[in-house]
């Protein structure tokens, strides 16, 4: 029987709340940090492909971390422990970045690019313990709901943390901005630390590779977990249009920092909105053709941003992006709870962390590297055009994903 909402709240003492200020405070660093480092390297260098380049300097790190992270948090020390050492990673490299602000050099851009590549490695832990903890205080029946409430406070991370972090850069310094970035990661690691949750492994240790193996061998043959992994990853590879955005309010829209704070803001905008809507009404029905039609909605949304040339439209049509984008992140996190045994959860976690999560970074890069061949614009353009493309495929090729309800999966 699925909970409600403030059932699903007060649920084990208040855990599910207490989680989530965990993921808000980590979010908000992140997000802060990001939106500076963005400005930063813009404004010393003036070239979208060194945009491109904080993707690349961060997915690979990512990536040749996160398998290891799974496993470790499948089969050792504890979830809540894992949290606390990524966000105290994270308020690490933050305080570096402080550091390097105060006192730049010749190579301040390069040194930018290394902390980069650290917060590559603390986000490697941050999806596997933040998903098996979600598991373990979450009834199943109740996960679609948990899910939106979830997504909701991510996305008000996603608004609020550009916003705050682009005000800090203009009318302050970025140097603030990072001092708050790790202040509130320090906070994140206050909040999972008293968090109190019952963590049983009834499973023998694995081996670390024939541990990756079987996780990899799961998703490979769950076609419902591999389609949606898959569609979004190549979704947001294409779609990457977020890391050109300080490009856009510099050179199109000819604003500061602070409109580049909204526009990063704009689409958590959207997303809060329909992620409330969602924790109310979860989709049970049908959510294989919902989910795809979000993405292809999504990949629209990126043409009509790539030819607009109006600031205030441009907003609008970022915070519908984020509508769509809500309804697809919603649906696969909740695809990927039901489908996973416990077990596995770190694991599969890890690998779902790879396809999305570096298709962010890569995304950038690929946005970076078409904006240089084809010119700005015509680079957004493409990869919604792609997006699309990717869904028509999508629907052919995993009629599984396609035909999915979720009710299928309880």
């Amino acid at each position: 029987m699925s909970l409600s909402v403030r059932q699903i709240l007060a649920h084990q003492g208040y855990a599910f709340p207490k989680l989530l200020t965990y993921r808000i405070f980590m979010v908000l660093s992140y997000q802060m940090m990001m939106v500076a480092i963005g400005w930063h390297i813009y404004e010393l260098t003036h070239d979208p492909w060194s945009l491109g380049l904080i993707g690349l300097a961060e997915v690979i790190p990512y990536m040749g971390s996160a398998l290891f992270a799974g496993h470790a948090v499948d089969h050792y020390f504890s979830r809540r422990g894992f949290a606390v050492v990524s966000a105290l990673f994270l308020a690490l490299n933050a305080g570096l970045l402080v550091l390097i602000t105060q006192h730049p050099t010749a190579q301040t851009v390069w040194w930018i690019y290394g902390t980069v590549a650290l917060t590559g490695f603390a986000r490697a832990l941050i999806s596997p313990s933040y998903n098996t903890l979600f598991a373990l205080i979450i009834p199943r029946a109740s996960i679609a709901k948990a899910s939106g409430i979830g997504s909701s406070m991510f996305q008000i991370g996603l608004i609020v943390g550009p916003a705050i972090g682009g005000l800090l850069i203009g009318f302050a310094d970025k140097s603030i901005a990072y001092g708050l970035s790790a202040t509130l990661a320090l906070a994140a690691a206050m909040a999972a630390s008293i968090l109190r949750v019952a963590e049983h492994r009834s499973h023998e240790p694995m081996k670390v590779f024939a541990s990756i193996g079987e996780g990899l061998q799961f998703v490979r043959r769950t076609q419902v977990v591999l389609g949606a992994q898959l569609l979004d990853m190549f979704a947001v590879l294409f779609g990457g249009t977020v890391a050109m955005l300080p490009a856009f309010v510099h050179d199109i829209y000819q604003m500061g920092p602070e409109g580049l704070g909204v526009l990063r803001a704009a689409p958590a905008v959207g997303a809060i909105v329909t992620s409330l809507w969602l924790a109310k009404h979860p989709i049970h029905q049908h959510s294989g053709r919902w989910l795809l039609l979000a993405v292809a909605g999504f990949g629209l949304c990126m043409i009509a941003f790539g030819l607009c040339s109006t600031y205030w439209l441009a907003i609008v049509i970022l915070a519908i992006s984020g509508m769509m984008d809500a309804v697809s992140v919603i649906l696969r996190q909740t695809i990927l709870q039901l489908a996973t045994p416990d077990n596995m959860r770190g694991r599969v976690s890890a690998i779902n962390g790879i396809f999305i999560g570096s298709s962010n970074e890569l995304g950038a890069f690929e946005s970076g590297l078409t904006a240089r061949l084809m010119g700005l614009v015509p680079s957004v353009i493409f990869g919604g055009c792609m997006t699309i493309a990717v869904v028509g495929v999508t629907a052919v090729k995993a009629p599984k994903l396609r035909d999915l309800h979720l009710s299928q999966l309880h």
